[in-house]
C-alpha cells in the first residue's frame, strides 16, 4: 500500500457538495491499495501510521505520534498514487489494485486504524471528492509499505 500523510490542523472531504468527512488536528492519509497488497500489510501501515512521531510536544520537536496526541484520521481513497511517468506525459494507473481489491484494503485500512483507538473520517471510495486542508507545518511524508 502507499500513503500520503499531511499533519493538518483541519481537513474535510466533500461529494457533490455533502460533506463526508472532517477532522480537526491530525493526519489527512490519500491511501492506494497496490495488486498484491493483503489485510496484514494494510494492519502494519496503520500500526506505522498511528505510531509515526509527527506532532509536537511541549518542546516543539515532532516527537509526539497521532496516538498520543489523540488527533484524528481523514482518510481518502487516492489510486493515482500508484502513477506511473515514466513513459510520456499522461500517468498510467494500471499498476493500482483493481477497484473491487483496493476498496477492500481501503475499508481494511480504515477499520485497522480504528482498531488503534484513532477517531476516523473519511471520504466515499471511488467517488469524485473536494478535499480541503490547513496544512501544519507542513508536514507531508510518502509511505510504502514495499519500504516500511
Amino acid at each position: 500500500m502507499r500513503a500520503l500523510l499531511q499533519r493538518v490542523n483541519g481537513a474535510s472531504v466533500r461529494v457533490g457538495g455533502e460533506l463526508t468527512g472532517e477532522i480537526a488536528e491530525g493526519l489527512l492519509i490519500f491511501v492506494c491499495a497496490m495488486p498484491d497488497d493483503t489485510p496484514e500489510v494494510s494492519a502494519k501501515l496503520a500500526a506505522k501510521v498511528a505510531k509515526l512521531r509527527l506532532f509536537k510536544d511541549d518542546a516543539g520537536k515532532m516527537n509526539l505520534s497521532l496516538a498520543q496526541t489523540g488527533g484524528s484520521a481523514l482518510i481518502v481513497s487516492q489510486f493515482t498514487l500508484a502513477a506511473d511517468t515514466s513513459r510520456g506525459n499522461r500517468p498510467g494507473f494500471s499498476g493500482a489494485a483493481k477497484p473491487q481489491d483496493a476498496e477492500a484494503l481501503y475499508l481494511q485500512f480504515v477499520d485497522d486504524l480504528k482498531g488503534l483507538d484513532i477517531p476516523v473520517a473519511t471520504g466515499r471510495f471511488g467517488a469524485d471528492m473536494s478535499v480541503s486542508l490547513t496544512n501544519d507545518g507542513p508536514v507531508t511524508l510518502w509511505l510504502d509499505t514495499d519500504a516500511l
